[in-house]
């Protein structure tokens, strides 16, 4: 009897994280799931999955840091990141670390098969769904860095510094510096300006 690939799920979403556990288990073997970043890396590390569904905004530790991670210590799993962030910005990061496939958190369910298959071939897989949410400005979200987008992302839900450096536990100094680097690259200068930037690029939800 063929074996069937093994796949690992992280979301911090509960009900959603369920939802995708359901579905999968008809056709592969969902070997467990898990909420964090941290959580992640351990479960990879131990159970060893053949693919890695992942999304980007986690607590402890975001999916693509810890992708990079996993890249080094399991390097047999393949990465695929489902995630409703559509900015350009995020998928050149994912396929930077080593991610095989991105799929939106808004495409319809068969397409996460498509991407697991596709990657469990050895190619890669980008929904359609980012293609096609791709504005022109979205050039200059490639200027920022992950914690930058993360911090930006952050801002537009409305989070104050301190809140900002407590969840990504970085001082609240770093947050500023951050903030002040994000404002001179993209030429916006008040929150209200950075949330409706972040809202127009996929960064946040509106």
């Amino acid at each position: 009897m063929t074996r069937r690939p093994r796949l690992l799920l992280a979301d911090d979403h509960p009900l959603f994280l369920e939802g995708v556990r359901r579905f999968l288990e008809n056709k592969y073997e969902v070997v467990g799931t898990v909420a964090d970043g941290q959580a992640l890396i351990t479960a990879a590390q131990q159970l060893r999955p053949d693919v890695i569904v992942v999304d980007i905004s986690m607590p402890e530790m975001n999916g693509l840091a810890a992708a990079q991670i996993l890249g080094k210590t399991v390097p047999s799993a393949k990465f695929i990141v489902l995630s409703v962030h559509s900015d350009q910005a995020y998928v050149s990061e994912a396929f930077r670390v080593g991610v095989k496939g991105y799929v939106s958190k808004r495409a319809a369910a068969a397409e996460l098969l498509t991407a697991i298959k596709q990657v469990l071939e050895g190619r890669t897989y980008v929904t359609p769904l980012v293609a096609l949410n791709t504005p022109v400005a979205a050039k200059d979200a490639k200027r920022l860095t992950l914690r930058q987008l993360e911090i930006l992302r952050l801002v537009a839900e409305g989070y104050q510094n301190k809140e900002i450096a407590q969840l990504l536990k970085i001082s609240v100094k770093t947050v500023e510096f951050h903030k002040t680097r994000i404002m001179s690259e993209l030429d916006i200068h008040t929150p209200a300006g950075l949330t409706r930037y972040a809202i127009d690029h996929g960064i946040a939800a509106a």
